[in-house]
């Protein structure tokens, strides 16, 4: 009687898990490449933006002013670069009202004189000219201090009325009748014509741009014939000290005349400054793209009259009449690398674009999409059908089978906890699921194979007993006799 029971039909394997971890990179790397591809395209768009749209407005004084004439010549120099700026210009009655529209933050730009009120929110980007206090008497007269014009009748020499209102302002007259003796000269009037007697000034005070006093020749002409003398001005502290617009300058030997040599010496005199100004709200690139462009174009924005036409950088120390905007700091003093001066703004909008759109398809990745690992509690249903079938078991080699299967999980196991695959999750569970189904195949090994000996030996016991060969022989031998 053979002790092996009904063979059951062989176990259909299970059905291979999706592969998750060729899944999850694909998408990966999918969701990676979107991301760079969407923050260039971000990044592209915005340059292109900031390019064709980024406008300044200039505020200048009337349109054949010398700072209406820079602003165009500023305009087509930024044209002519590719820059991403535009410059849009707006023209004042006077200097007056375009600082008033700078102030009202109605302009980006303007331009401004040392002794005009500076707006609260003005920023240096450049000193563009020196004007030149010349201070001139008649024939060989000497004048010896700024006190001695109080007693003169004086002529201001300048382009505008404001130069008139800073001669009576350093002078320090009241209202009143000396007011009357400093008046404004004609404009084009002539020095001979402003000295001659009768009606002769004592004193003409001319108020020039330092690049257009070296050129204009009228004052060699006039020195030929003795017409004037040019007298220093010695309290250049102490109006420093008083008017914190005014500069100290010092005319070279021959500034005026190189025959007769005028001044015979090195001369001092007091000076204004013209400043470009910008808004301080004005982003540091902008600003340092913008001083950039103007400090390696100053041969191209000079003016015919020599106005701008030695162009310096603005002052970066903290007592600066105006002080320098940060992005001009940062591109005099060299703090800021020229890679960075033009790409900052783009890189920070790529860097801001990546987090956005990184983040969108993190998410996607991780709530919608991603193929989550299996827990390694649920093997344990596995393994615990393998030990349903324990039972059913009657022979060794299906009892092998039952083992082969234990093994393959325990591996698959293993393998996913490595790549993750299968997660941890319910790992104490399925380590005792698999142990108790082990020690089960073990016990039912042992059973299998007790049994089989047992009925092996039932067997021989029941089987007849082989003949004697002795007594055959004893047989056939009383047969035969």
């Amino acid at each position: 009687m053979s002790t092996e029971g009904p063979i059951s039909s062989p176990t259909e394997p299970a059905p291979p898990r999706p592969k998750v971890i060729k899944t999850n990179q694909q998408q990966v790397f999918l969701y990676v490449v979107l991301t760079l591809l969407l923050s260039f395209a971000t990044v592209w768009g915005g340059r292109a933006l900031l390019h064709n749209s980024e406008t300044l407005t200039f505020a200048v004084g009337a349109p054949n002013s010398d700072e209406a004439l820079f602003a165009a010549k500023l305009a087509v120099v930024l044209k002519n670069n590719a820059s991403r700026f535009r410059i849009k210009i707006v023209n004042n009655a006077d200097d007056a009202k375009a600082l008033a529209q700078f102030d009202r933050r109605q302009a980006d730009l303007a331009v401004l004189r040392t002794d005009a009120k500076v707006p609260l929110r003005a920023r240096a980007l450049a000193i563009l000219e020196h004007d030149l206090v010349l201070l001139l008497g008649p024939g060989n007269k000497k004048i010896k201090s700024i006190a001695d014009l109080k007693r003169r009748k004086v002529a201001v020499l300048a382009e505008n009325e404001s130069s008139l209102a800073f001669v009576r302002s350093i002078l320090d007259l009241p209202d009143g009748p000396d007011t009357a003796k400093i008046q404004m000269a004609p404009q084009g009037a002539k020095l001979d014509k402003l000295f001659a007697p009768p009606n002769g000034v004592g004193a003409v005070i001319a108020i020039v741009h330092a690049s257009g006093a070296v050129r204009d020749k009228a004052y060699e002409h006039l020195a030929r014939r003795g017409g004037f003398t040019l007298n220093a001005i010695d309290e250049v502290k102490a109006l420093a000290r008083k008017f914190p617009g005014i500069s100290s300058e010092t005319l070279t030997a021959g500034t005026l005349s190189a025959s007769p040599q005028i001044p015979d010496d090195d001369l001092d005199t007091i000076g204004l400054e013209w400043l470009l100004i910008a808004q301080s709200r004005m982003s540091v690139s902008t600003a340092g793209e913008l001083a950039r462009t103007i400090y390696e174009n100053k041969s191209a924005l000079g003016l015919d009259n020599g106005f701008a036409t030695r162009i310096e950088p603005a002052s970066v120390e903290k007592d600066a009449f105006v002080m320098a905007h940060q992005g001009a700091a940062d591109y005099i003093n060299d703090d800021t690398k020229s890679f960075m001066d033009k790409y900052s703004d783009l890189m920070y909008v790529g860097a801001a674009a990546l987090s956005v759109i990184g983040s969108i398809f993190a998410a996607i990745y991780t709530k919608i999409t991603r193929i989550a690992p299996e827990k390694a509690s649920e093997l344990s249903t596995a393994i615990l059908d393998i030990g349903e079938r324990i039972e059913h078991a009657h022979s060794l080699d299906q009892l092998e089978c039952l083992q082969d299967e234990l093994e393959a999980i325990l591996r698959g196991a293993v393998i996913g906890l490595r790549d993750g695959t299968i997660s941890t999750d319910g790992l104490d569970t399925f380590k005792l699921g698999y142990e108790f189904v082990r020690d089960e195949i073990g016990m039912r090994r042992d059973y299998l194979k007790r049994h089989a000996s047992e009925a092996e030996k039932t067997v021989r016991d029941a089987a007849p007993a082989p003949p004697d060969d002795s007594n055959v022989v004893v047989v056939k031998t009383a047969q035969s006799a």
